[in-house]
């Protein structure tokens, strides 16, 4: 459901794949290719939230704001199953593992990993090419190049797999 919110609609690449039951409102920028799987909720009703290319936001994810405190997702982000997300910025090609929350004013930095069901508290900075882990959330290591690979892995097997969705949805739809 892509819904408007005080006249303002969601701009979405024509090349995204958005699940049937997700719902989009107001102030959201989605890039090309990317995708937003099953029941995910994106509310840009308070701030922005700009998602670039080759994301994927996966199942029963949510995403919100603060006031004057946008929420920004880099190109070739993968945001794991039920994830919140809330006014932070996630730089290119990082990976926010299932059920991690990330509060305002925290920054992921570029093919840095969250482990799954972290925390990462209000205005943490996760440097780049690392994991972070815990509640809250601290780095416990540099990124290896087979996390680099795995890392790739994901974010393409969702590039592809929304391709195919987004195929299969245009042609029941016709």
């Amino acid at each position: 459901m892509i819904l408007p919110y005080k006249g303002q609609y969601p701009t979405i690449d024509p090349s995204a794949y958005i699940s049937e039951d997700v719902v989009i409102t107001g102030d959201v920028t989605i890039g090309a290719h990317s995708s937003i799987w099953f029941k995910t909720v994106i509310r840009g009703d308070v701030s922005p939230t700009k998602i670039g290319n080759n994301v994927n936001i996966q199942d029963q994810s949510l995403l919100h704001q603060s006031p004057n405190q946008p929420l920004i997702i880099e190109d070739g982000v993968t945001v794991g199953h039920q994830v919140m997300l809330h006014s932070c910025i996630l730089r290119e090609n990082a990976l926010i593992g299932m059920g991690a929350t990330v509060l305002d004013g925290a920054e992921i930095g570029e093919n840095a990993f969250i482990g799954a069901g972290s925390l990462v508290p209000p205005g943490k900075k996760i440097p780049a090419n690392t994991l972070a882990f815990g509640r809250p959330a601290k780095v416990v290591r540099d990124i290896t190049e087979d996390d680099l690979k795995e890392m790739n892995r994901i974010r393409q097997t969702y590039i592809d797999k929304g391709q195919v969705y987004k195929e299969e949805q245009q042609n029941r739809n016709k």
